[in-house]
């Protein structure tokens, strides 16, 4: 969510000074005339209930009834018809699909490209489904140097190790750089030198359409195969400011905790075959997936491209990672007429997607699957393709719950909170909004809802709208 000014969770602590003092004095009296033997001597003058009566849970998730009436295109325009000529949506294209049959219900442009942000998220995290094992790590490795007393970070496209005190950093379940130090000393070497092998990535550090201003603005760093916290300088804040040289750094803080000279580390490279002293591995894809759509998490997302063109074996660089990500959604038949990609988190002005492509993603991974195989026991490709997708929806934000739809739909738009799952898109020339919704009467309709050429500030409400309006629409 580039191209913004960084903004920061605080914590409000609320300080009772003056209400504290009054309340104990006030118990204080209570005190000095209770008797010694009155219960209300024990309890300062309070009064203990007895235990509610215990109450068991019984949790009711089930799929959305598919014997519901289905909606249709007349409803749906019906029910949209307020919300989609606001001109706060600017240059607006879209789409809407009724998840039980595929059925197109609405369509507004939804050919049309228009500049995704970080909608383009959702193409990553499909490609990802279906060309990377979801249990797939990745290593970062210390090994023995080419020269004595020299020990080599090889960097293994991993963004998330951390190296907080506490082993918790920014990442679910991130490796510890602690872990690698302790493994280092065991080994026994006595080591003098860090270098720093970046060789897993090729190509330039910032994608076409970047704004370098956006590394100090917390939302992206220079794409290293190696760093700490996704390279952010404050580790456990959201949007801090990124380090622009983030495996250089990585380096350095290993070389401290080493109790090395950080003055002594280098870039350079791993020879083949040397001799391991240490690794760590990163979380699985299906965690690093989470982290990276609920948080719209940019670095996560480029690592996560390049790792599909790793295990594809492509070129981990910007274009060889678009390239992954382009072969593994043919291979599912999907149509990207109108598809242009710079980068695979959506940071790019230049990016262009279709609303029709996202929507459609969507629809295969919201559409319900009752067997994996067809009456000749042979899977299907649409089943494969539909099984691959659906823990998609699992990564989506909750309108005003989680993740990057937290502040939105709470005080407007209130009907969609909840209700409303989606990928959020925002930068300062785009907003976007795909994911779904269970409309009143218990049907799941997929959306992809894109503006471009209105600010933020203005586009997202009308946006939210829309969802909203899909939230309420009882179009059957």
């Amino acid at each position: 969510m580039g191209g913004l000014a960084a903004r920061r969770r605080r914590n409000t602590w609320i300080v009772l000074g003056t209400a504290s003092t009054l309340f104990v004095a006030a118990a204080a009296v209570v005190l000095a005339v209770a008797k010694p033997w009155t219960p209300e001597f024990r309890h300062g003058g309070l009064t203990v209930p007895p235990p509610p009566t215990t109450v068991r849970a019984y949790p009711q998730v089930v799929p959305a009834p598919q014997t519901q009436a289905a909606p249709t295109p007349a409803g749906i325009v019906a029910a949209l018809a307020p919300v989609v000529g606001n001109p706060d949506l600017g240059s607006f294209a879209g789409e809407v699909t009724d998840a039980a049959t595929g059925t197109v219900l609405w369509s507004g442009d939804s050919g049309h490209p228009m500049i995704p942000a970080s909608t383009a998220k959702v193409l990553t995290a499909a490609a990802a489904l279906l060309a990377v094992p979801p249990d797939h790590r990745l290593g970062t490795r210390v090994v023995v140097g080419s020269a004595p007393n020299e020990a080599v970070l090889v960097g293994g496209g991993d963004p998330t190790l951390t190296a907080e005190p506490d082993g918790k950093g920014y990442y679910t379940h991130a490796p510890r750089l602690s872990d690698l130090v302790a493994q280092i000393r065991a080994a026994g070497r006595n080591i003098d030198t860090v270098v720093v092998d970046n060789s897993a990535y090729a190509g330039p550090t910032l994608a076409p359409g970047w704004d370098p201003a956006d590394i100090g603005e917390g939302s992206i760093a220079p794409m290293d195969p190696v760093m700490l916290d996704g390279g952010r300088l404050k580790p456990l804040i959201e949007y801090s400011p990124r380090t622009e040289t983030p495996a250089l750094d990585t380096g350095r803080r290993l070389a401290t905790e080493l109790g090395l000279d950080p003055g002594r580390v280098r870039a350079g490279k791993a020879a083949p075959g040397a001799t391991q002293l240490a690794a760590v591995e990163s979380a699985t894809l299906r965690d690093r997936l989470q982290d990276m759509m609920i948080h719209s998490d940019d670095v996560l997302a480029e690592a996560i491209g390049r790792e599909i063109a790793m295990v594809g074996g492509v070129e981990a660089s910007f274009d060889g990672a678009v390239s992954a990500l382009q072969s593994a959604l043919g291979r599912a038949g999907l149509e990207q007429t109108g598809l242009r990609l710079k980068d695979t988190s959506g940071l790019s002005t230049e990016n262009l997607i279709p609303p029709r492509l996202l929507d459609r993603v969507l629809a295969i991974a919201a559409k319900p699957h009752t067997a994996a195989v067809s009456p000749g026991g042979v899977t299907t490709d649409s089943d494969r393709v539909g099984a691959a997708f659906a823990p998609l929806l699992d990564t989506l934000p909750v309108a005003g719950g989680t993740g990057s739809l937290t502040d939105r739909y709470t005080v407007k738009n209130r009907q969609g909170a909840g209700w409303v799952r989606a990928k959020t898109g925002t930068l300062s020339v785009s907003s976007a909004l795909a994911g779904y919704v269970l409309d009143t009467d218990g049907r799941v309709l997929t959306f992809a809802l894109m503006s471009n050429d209105r600010p933020p500030e203005v586009s997202r409400p009308a946006l939210d709208a829309i969802a909203g309006a899909l939230r309420n629409c009882g179009c059957s």
